[in-house]
């Protein structure tokens, strides 16, 4: 049996789905899903501070990148400790989760032995199966990762099979961070798609853009969906005043039409990992609800009900 360290929510999303749960032995902060995880030793910390608004967290983040630091720290003794002969990572963005190079350093450091290291690159929606079938090859357990992969695709698959015949698909704006505002890439482009939904901003594949507020208000999308990273719904909630205050804001059309959507970006669509399919779902039952109904609602994200919106209707 292998000792597996995973040091990225996503990678510990999907060894569990593999059914090697009983292997892990370690984890990083966000880890937390499935919640029998949060039992495991915690490897890593942040090196800012998580608490304030968008902005503060922005500006933090950027002074540490701005240095070419990884905004994470691992910690080098604990896994000394842990023994692992299998780490986790990523190679996908510095922001997101742990480093590689923070790994690679940590290990050259303190362990004494050499476990294998998997750094996966999750880019775009296909770059998902391929770090299922790379933590499944890692554990020597290849079919495992096929039939898992295989049981994502077909529910994928339904679902994007029936949008193509649904008429009228809305345009959405897709907000990854409020403030500065940034729309979603990698593979939200596709996921809205498949969803019924006719993406504004963002490229497949591509890294999550910036964009202004004037761009937004420009595109005048048919829906808003706001899911900031590592935002569950109460704190996405918390943020919004920050775009309600905005005095354009009650002339949007999403806003008028009472179709602006709060989602738990953290748990879902910022995680790469199985429960991607469940992120698709939830576009799925926002943007088509006369067609899908998979039970998201409250849980996986709500409408907005702002103060302003009341206001929009009266102009």
């Amino acid at each position: 049996m292998a000792r597996i360290v995973s040091l990225i929510a996503s990678a510990t999303e999907i060894v569990c789905a593999l059914g090697f749960e009983d292997q892990l032995v370690g984890r990083s902060h966000e880890c937390d899903y499935p919640a029998s995880v949060q039992r495991l030793p915690v490897c890593t910390q942040p090196k800012f501070d998580p608490d304030g608004t968008s902005y503060e967290i922005d500006q933090r983040v950027k002074a540490i990148v701005q240095e070419g630091l990884s905004v994470y720290r691992v910690d080098g003794e604990k896994l000394r400790d842990l023994e692992p002969d299998v780490i986790v990572t990523q190679a996908h963005c510095e922001v997101c989760a742990v480093s590689l190079r923070e790994v690679e350093r940590a290990v050259c450091a303190w362990l004494r032995t050499c476990p294998r290291l998997v750094a996966l690159t999750p880019n775009a929606l296909a770059d998902i199966w391929s770090s299922i079938e790379q933590v499944a090859s890692a554990l020597q357990a290849p079919e495992r990762g096929e039939r898992t992969i295989q049981h994502l695709r077909a529910r994928r698959n339904a679902i994007a099979e029936r949008t193509r015949a649904l008429p009228d698909w809305p345009t959405v704006a897709f907000i990854e961070w409020i403030d500065p505002l940034m729309a979603g890439g990698n593979w939200m482009p596709e996921l809205i798609e498949m969803a019924g939904g006719v993406n504004l901003f963002g490229v497949a594949g591509a890294h999550s853009p910036w964009m202004t507020w004037d761009e937004l208000c420009e595109a005048d999308p048919d829906v808003l969906l706001v899911a900031p990273c590592g935002f569950d719904l109460e704190r996405t909630r918390r943020e919004m005043p920050a775009l309600w205050s905005k005095p354009e804001w009650p002339s949007l059309s999403a806003v008028r039409a009472g179709r602006v959507f709060l989602a738990d970006g953290n748990q879902y669509f910022n995680r790469p990992g199985p429960r991607i399919v469940e992120s698709l779902e939830i576009l799925a039952e926002i943007l088509h609800p006369e067609a899908f109904a998979f039970g998201h609602y409250g849980k996986g994200w709500q409408r907005a009900l702002q103060p302003v919106a009341t206001e929009a209707r009266k102009t």
